[in-house]
């Protein structure tokens, strides 16, 4: 199978993991939305969320990140988005939120730019908020 995420789970693929159980991994999109911006996968490959057998468990670990970055961020929103067809593999996106009153969608073509050394800091700053 040639699914990116099993090779990141496989440690075949360098990531920066922002958390994980027995069952899940958290870590930060290369190609981010927003600062801070994370997917969340089940470590064993499911095509679609609604695949996963324990969907439940899952949105409650996702829960866990998205109020880490919250708490990380100092924001009041985390959006998620749930795609599915960029990569095959179940996956959650949250990405961080500042908002400003209106709602806006998401732009795909538009990724943050984030230098190395703040992207270290938000990766120090939510791990350090998932593990409270």
């Amino acid at each position: 199978m040639d699914c990116i995420f099993c090779k990141i789970i496989k440690g075949e693929i360098p990531y920066d993991k922002v958390g994980e159980t027995d069952k899940f991994l958290a870590f930060l999109d290369i190609r981010p939305l927003a600062v801070g911006h994370v997917l969340v996968i089940p470590k064993e490959h499911f095509r679609w969320i609604w695949d996963v057998p324990y969907v439940g468990e899952y949105f409650e670990y996702v829960a866990k990140v998205a109020n880490a970055q919250k708490k990380a961020l100092g924001l009041d929103m985390v959006k998620s988005i749930v795609v599915g067809d960029e990569v095959h593999h179940a996956h959650v996106h949250l990405v961080p939120y500042e908002s400003s009153g209106k709602a806006r969608g998401f732009d795909f073509t538009r990724f943050a730019e984030v230098s190395k050394q703040e992207k270290d800091e938000v990766l120090k700053k939510i791990r350090d908020s998932i593990n409270l």
